[in-house]
């Protein structure tokens, strides 16, 4: 009487023994599909007749009832870990339900984290777009990317998305950003490092300035001039021109910065108007002219001698001379009128020597005549009045 009395409880719930939930493969990966099917051994020629849904902890999956036994998950995730089953709906709407089913995702460790630039080769010019691409050669699932400047390991940004690479974007490349840099990603497993990449900002040169110098107050034929060109600003190494009226005397490199100079010795020729170029392969940068006219002997009376003596700019790149030994220094210090534009000369001369060159009242031979004085004339330039500086 009792196995007769558990056998009419236990039908309903043993209902489930003829419907089967198959799934393939039986150990998905994240980003892997899975296909589930529900199987009626006993009534395979009958299927039609039945609707049948899929669930997973109590929801239903897909398109809910459907006719079809089978159904495809396109891509499984660890969230999607669960118990699932079938069910099978007769005509008569009797419900069968099948044995619940353990799904465990497994996630795939992040592995080869590579840190790459867009433009290639980690060099990009100034002002322009500087791209750092995270890549990981395999990984699923929710991927946390992370990105680091220099060797203290600044965090400069933090992405987590489901893709095997993530960007970091620098709209506007600048010096400072010429750094090392390196990328983490990670997904669960622990942190993986990619290698360190260096960026180099590649940054066109200035335009150079242009500084002549000469051994003495009265430059002759015979003597060296020193030509110096340098350029503030530019990626090395940078290679300078130096002109004569336009036409190449020579040209000297820079590797590490500083200027480069070039000696000339001078001949009569050699009057006219001097320049420089300074080029880094991002551009080349022409100097203004210095312009200088190489003349005979004339008396230390000439009114040129009393034109004002400022104190010349000291220029950062060039060594100061010492107490004793300043020696004529020629620039790109222009008077303009109109058009024209005079290039000034200015000479130091220590105290001594110059009280002794007047007690002696020895002739000065002109180093460098510009012709400044009657120039300024001709030009009507009256802010300076050199004959009431003498």
């Amino acid at each position: 009487m009792l196995p007769r009395l558990l056998l009419l409880i236990c039908a309903p719930l043993c209902e489930p023994a003829g419907l089967l939930l198959i799934v393939s493969p039986s150990h998905p990966t994240e980003g892997s599909p899975v296909n589930l099917t529900c199987k009626m051994p006993s009534l395979q020629s009958s299927d039609a007749q039945f609707q049948f849904c899929f669930f997973r902890d109590a929801q239903a999956l897909g398109p809910g009832w459907s006719s079809s036994p089978k159904l495809q998950i396109a891509n499984m995730w660890k969230e999607d870990s669960g118990s699932y089953w079938c069910e099978a709906q007769t005509m008569a709407s009797k419900v069968l339900r099948s044995w619940r089913s353990q799904i465990n995702v497994h996630r795939v460790p992040v592995a080869d984290v590579s840190l790459e630039t867009q433009p290639p080769g980690g060099q990009v010019m100034e002002g322009d777009r500087l791209v750092l691409i995270c890549s990981v050669a395999m990984g699923t699932g929710d991927i946390t990317f992370l990105w680091y400047k220099g060797a203290i390991g600044l965090n400069l940004q933090t992405k987590t998305q489901r893709s095997l690479t993530a960007e970091y974007e620098i709209p506007t490349a600048r010096e400072s950003d010429a750094e090392q840099y390196y990328c983490v990603a990670e997904n669960g497993y622990g942190p993986r490092p990619s290698g360190l990449v260096s960026i180099t900002v590649r940054i066109p040169v200035s335009r150079p300035i242009l500084m002549v110098r000469a051994p003495r107050a009265q430059a002759v034929v015979g003597d060296v001039l020193k030509l110096h060109c340098e350029a503030l600003r530019g990626s090395h190494p940078i290679l300078y021109w130096f002109y004569h009226e336009d036409v190449i005397l020579g040209s000297s490199s820079a590797p590490s910065g500083g200027g480069a100079s070039f000696n000339l010795s001078l001949t009569a020729e050699h009057s006219g108007n001097y320049s420089c170029e300074a080029n880094n392969g991002l551009g080349a940068q022409r100097s203004e002219e210095v312009t200088l006219n190489f003349t005979g002997r004339r008396s230390t009376r000439d009114p040129l001698r009393s034109l004002p003596s400022p104190v010349p700019q000291e220029f950062p790149y060039l060594n100061s001379p010492t107490p004793g030994q300043l020696q004529p220094t020629y620039e790109n210090v222009n008077v303009v009128s109109g058009r024209d534009v005079y290039s000034l000369v200015y000479y130091n001369q220590p105290e001594q020597e110059s009280a002794a060159a007047e007690t002696l009242g020895t002739h000065m031979e002109d180093q460098v005549s510009l012709d400044i004085y009657s120039r300024l004339r001709k030009a009507n330039i009256t802010d300076v009045d050199y004959e009431d500086a003498m």
